[in-house]
């Protein structure tokens, strides 16, 4: 018979070994080695059987073990150890603390919205980089003491588990997560204090007069409150129970309820959790993508129904305090809904125009926040851009991408003045580095630093025979996972024991090892390695200088294309002769993933530049001393320097993307035969492939530290956080007077900027044959309408001319006023030549006020008409 219901009994605890209730429930332990190995003693064989899951361990546990261990001195002591150790964690100052003591000033708490979190495998939240990056950075703001929390939704069945059938089709199931099995705890109204409180439950309405109704779960992390909805709860509807039934699950309809639920709910939920804890309520609102963009369109509300504030005074209060973070470089990688769904679910009764879901705000102004050029369409981007103040993307070139992708929202703009910055993202040492390497890293900076991942970088100390004897173990530890892995996925595919004896040679530990593992939408490439197969078949079997190759990644469950790609690596990995030295794993997870990191050789990443955001695998392997072979695209395309890897060259401007796979497949393969593998297989007397150790220290020494997760938050505390509340604290002062003054600013620029108008600008002084440093004097008038002249700035603006008459590589410089004349402002400025060659200017007109971050904020300039 089946279960017509799963929930979880959790074991009774002798008082004396209570303290593994909180060290089990605070997810520090996935980052902690000593609370790892202080549950492992519980039982050893059960802490396999239960994949590592304290909350799980505690459950299974056999009741006499626990008695054992109550009067067992020596574990008494460690398990005391590890509580004061813990305690010590929460409460003692850490990087944020000392950096306000010293005056600086910070935002006073940043509430962090991401659709998936992946802190770790027992709380399966996520899908892939983007779930990966909110857990890491969820990791890091706790080392180092942000005062933050994070805000999701918690998925009944997760992402889905992936296996292979015989033919290597991927197949999907979604086993049910029972919350009370995981290290979860409901939010209640009595915050810490009680026991006894009654669940919070936050309400957003519905179409039809129907209530989607959630509870809250906190996921401790470290330091940081991890809060999830979840609305498989019997006092909703059926339909609606299902909203927080799968990640990427479903329909649009579904999953626009996911995204009012993440946004409307996730603030509600913050409201809630700040006043059962007695807390502040959160000065920064940061949205990780667009899909809690909804978030800000309820704290406008607020402001509208509790402060009075017009729709456009509320709008410039939550925008100063907003941060969006964009993760995609292509259109279609953004959440768009029909305008119409987004009109069903905010519309009011009978077609009237104030919203029923948010009283107070009109369904045209909640429509407008996400139009797109078609006015069909409703854009979660452009509503998260429109929404934050600052916004950036995750790496240096995704930055880039980014500005030109959005340059529609900002006309009369060149791309790289788009008011879009970027923080290079980055991964969390103590969850994606070796144990290996945490020991020689805490022996040689010690735990304090090593906490806030500093001093990384001071691993390069080691000897040349360390640093590969670690190298080595890790490979070692690599290719046993990878037989254990490749035998059960047979075994899950059909085969029977019998057959399978092969599996014990599969891999070698001495041979370089190469890995490539992620996501597979198409513009990663999972494929090209196969592009000549007979050329990679006979690098694989080469006698002296093999390779051997593990691959893993998830296919979306609607993208048949991906599947085939992952069909098409099966069959080959498949094939008896290369078996032992090419594996597909299925079921790519952080469990599997940890040990690809420690023990890949080389890292292998070819997606279609530049449609990788970032991409942070990479990275992780960097961190455990692994090189990598990789397209100049997201951060490798900033941190390459020519001895921590090899950039694989690539075919910009061949359309033909046939002929640009083969260009490209062919520069890899290049690589590998003349590169990476006489690199990895030439040894000195003592068997020491000497470059290549070099190559690993340097990769540690120099990458170690620009990839950590804590450089990626500092950036992100310091200039986006900080300058966000600053800004917030500016416009909400003396009953929002600085918001108030911004909207209508705003309204004012927007009525009469069609009458600006540069009407004239003369330039004088240069001399016959100007160079680089001469002077020239610049004279504009400029039609101000109704707008006075500290209502604009007006710029010269200088720079190559392209044959089209274009200005590139431009230089601006403030004019400054002189006077009117005739009914015209006339402003002046002395500018001396920034550049040679074929030189140009002219000059524009930006609105300017206090409390606009940058001039192309409003996305208006006029210049003079040609």
């Amino acid at each position: 018979m089946k279960a017509l219901r799963r929930f979880t009994v959790r074991a009774h605890i002798p008082e004396r070994l209570a303290a593994l209730g909180p060290l089990s429930t605070n997810l520090r332990w996935s980052w902690h080695p000593e609370t790892q190995d202080l549950f492992s003693r519980l039982d050893p064989e059960l802490w396999q059987a239960v994949q590592f899951d304290p909350v799980r361990m505690l459950g299974e546990v056999n009741p006499t073990r626990l008695d054992e261990l109550s009067s067992d001195e020596a574990f008494l002591g460690d398990l005391d150890t590890a509580a004061a150790d813990l305690d010590a964690y929460l409460s003692t100052p850490r990087w944020y603390q000392s950096q306000q003591a010293k005056g600086t000033s910070l935002a006073g708490g940043i509430a962090y919205f991401s659709m998936e979190f992946g802190v770790s495998e027992v709380l399966p939240n996520y899908s892939g980089g983007l779930g990966i990056l909110a857990g890491d950075h969820l990791k890091a703001a706790s080392d180092l003491g942000l005062p933050l929390i994070g805000v999701g939704l918690l998925y009944r069945s997760g992402y889905f588990r992936q296996s292979l059938t015989a033919d290597g089709w991927q197949a999907e199931h979604y086993p049910p997560h029972d919350p009370q099995g995981l290290p979860l705890r409901l939010l209640t109204d009595a915050g810490p204090t009680s026991d006894d409180g009654s669940p919070v439950v936050i309400h957003v309405a519905m179409p039809g007069g129907r209530v989607l109704r959630a509870r809250v779960w906190i996921a401790q992390v470290g330091r940081v409150p991890l809060l999830l909805l979840d609305s498989d709860i019997s006092e909703n509807d059926a339909d609606l129970r299902g909203v927080t039934d799968r990640l990427y699950g479903g329909d649009q309809d579904h999953r626009i309820k996911q995204e009012i639920l993440a946004g409307i709910g996730g603030v509600r939920a913050v409201r809630a959790y700040t006043a059962a804890y007695g807390l502040p309520d959160p000065e920064v609102f940061h949205m990780n993508e667009g899909h809690a963009g909804f978030l800000g369109i309820e704290r406008i509300r607020e402001l509208v129904t509790t402060s009075g504030l017009d729709f456009d005074s509320a709008l410039a209060a939550v925008r100063a305090g907003t941060v969006f973070t964009t993760h995609t470089p292509v259109p279609a990688g953004i959440d768009r809904f029909p305008a119409d769904l987004v009109r069903h679910y905010f519309g009011g009764a009978n077609g009237e125009n104030e919203s029923s879901l948010l009283p107070g705000l009109t369904v045209d102004r909640i429509v407008g926040m996400g139009r797109e050029s078609d006015p069909s369409i409703f854009n979660m981007a452009h509503m998260g851009l429109r929404l934050g103040q600052r916004a950036n993307g995750v790496s240096k070139l995704h930055g880039i991408v980014s500005r030109d992708m959005f340059n529609g929202l900002w006309p009369g703009f060149d791309a790289d003045e788009v008011p879009i910055g970027s923080v290079t993202n980055g991964v969390h040492a103590p969850t994606w580095a070796a144990p290996e390497w945490m020991d020689v890293a805490r022996r040689i900076v010690g735990q304090e630093q090593l906490e806030e991942a500093r001093g990384w970088e001071r691993l390069h100390e080691l000897s040349a025979t360390e640093l590969w004897e670690t190298r080595n173990a890790l490979r070692g530890k690599l290719v046993d996972e990878v037989r254990r892995r490749v035998r059960a996925s047979w075994l899950e595919r059909g085969a029977t024991e019998a057959e399978l004896g092969w599996t014990t040679g599969v891999f070698d530990p001495n041979v370089l090892t190469v890995g490539f593992a992620r996501r597979v939408p198409t513009y990663k490439r999972l494929t090209l390695m196969l592009r000549d197969p007979e050329r990679l078949r006979a690098m694989l079997l080469d006698e002296k200088r093999p390779v051997q190759l593990v691959v893993a990644g998830k296919s979306h469950p609607a993208d048949d294309g991906g599947k085939a790609l992952i069909q098409q690596v099966v069959r080959f990995a498949d094939e008896a002769d290369v078996r032992h030295r090419i594996v597909f794993l299925p079921d790519y997870d952080m469990s599997m993933a940890r040990y690809l990191y420690w023990g890949c050789d080389v890292w292998l990443n070819n997606p279609l530049r530049p449609l990788e955001a970032c991409g942070t695998s990479g990275m992780k392997s960097a961190l455990n001393g692994g090189l990598n072979l990789s397209i100049r695209d997201g951060w490798w395309d900033e941190m390459y320097d020519g001895e921590n890897g090899w950039a694989i060259p690539t075919a910009d401007g061949v359309l033909d993307d046939v002929r640009r796979d083969d260009l490209e497949a062919s520069a890899l393969y290049e690589l590998l035969e003349h590169a990476v593998l006489p690199t990895f297989y030439d040894r000195d007397a003592a068997d020491l492939p000497t470059r290549w150790v070099e190559r690993v220290r340097h990769t540690l020494e120099n990458l170690g530290p620009k990839v950590l997760a804590s450089r990626m938050v500092r950036d992100y505390a310091v200039d986006y956080y900080a300058p966000s509340a600053e800004s917030a604290r500016a416009v909400v002062a003396d009953d929002f007077a600085g918001a108030r003054e911004v909207a209508e600013f705003r309204r004012r620029i927007e009525s009469q900027w069609p009458s600006v108008a540069v009407e004239q600008v003369d330039g004088s002084g240069l001399p016959d044959t100007p160079e680089i440093g001469a002077t020239i004097s610049l004279r504009a008038k400029v039609r101000l309408g109704g707008l006075s002249v500290s209502d604009v700035q007006v710029q010269a603006v200088l720079g190559r001319v392209s044959p089209g008459e274009e200005l590139t590589d431009v230089v601006t410089f403030p004019m400054t006023h002189f006077g009117a004349e005739d009914g015209t402002e006339i402003f002046e400025a002395e500018v001396a030549l920034p550049v040679s060659g074929s030189v140009g200017y002219t000059v524009r007109v930006l609105p300017h006020h206090r409390l606009l971050v940058d001039a192309s904020e409003l996305g208006l300039v006029t210049t003079p008409s040609v």
